[in-house]
């Protein structure tokens, strides 16, 4: 916890808690269980097979709601929102964003001093500014329990942050980019 210490305020310690939990909820589907048991038992290779990666079960009407419950603080150490453009149609809207040198970004380098495996992944992020679905492999966090110990509330937030991430990513435009699909078809 050192590490969260250093890089955030009280308050926004417990707004990444927030965080965690309301991912944990989403990811138990709202069954009372610890996180290391619930992403043990979230049936991945079933969704990824229906091609439904786990994380988009996640309501994304809730996950807005939580930034609302959030400090501006905590949620602009994280993520910024960024215009992307979307082609063929070279529609241009917001789109969630990684904040390449935020506190998050540093708390992730800090972690990574003693995580190499974090320290890889803090490199990644760092260096595209974007979370990919491939930075974090679900059969990597189950296999790799040096790197990945679910019970430690670090891996635990960064887990929560990057899937919450991607599944942002996924739906704030689902809409527009549907449309896209519809209109070049």
């Amino acid at each position: 916890m050192v590490e969260l210490n250093a890089n955030f305020t009280d308050k926004e310690i417990e707004d990444l808690k927030l965080i965690v939990e309301f991912f944990k909820d989403e990811m138990c589907l709202h069954m009372d269980s610890d996180f290391r048991t619930c992403y043990e038992r979230t049936p991945h290779d079933y969704l990824m097979a229906t091609g439904n990666r786990f994380w988009t079960n996640i309501d994304f009407d809730e996950q807005k709601k939580l930034y609302q419950k959030i400090s501006d603080s905590a949620f602009e150490a994280i993520w910024v929102f960024c215009e992307s453009t979307f082609y063929p149609s070279k529609v241009k809207a917001d789109e969630i964003c990684f904040v390449a040198m935020g506190r998050y970004q540093q708390y992730l380098t800090d972690l990574g001093k003693t995580n190499p495996r974090i320290a890889q992944y803090a490199e990644r992020i760092q260096a595209s500014g974007d979370f990919f679905g491939l930075d974090i492999q679900y059969s990597e966090v189950l296999k790799d329990k040096k790197s990945f110990d679910l019970d430690d509330p670090n891996i635990q937030l960064i887990l929560a942050i990057h899937y919450l991430s991607l599944n942002d990513q996924a739906k704030r435009n689902a809409d527009l980019i549907q449309d896209q699909t519809i209109m070049f078809e």
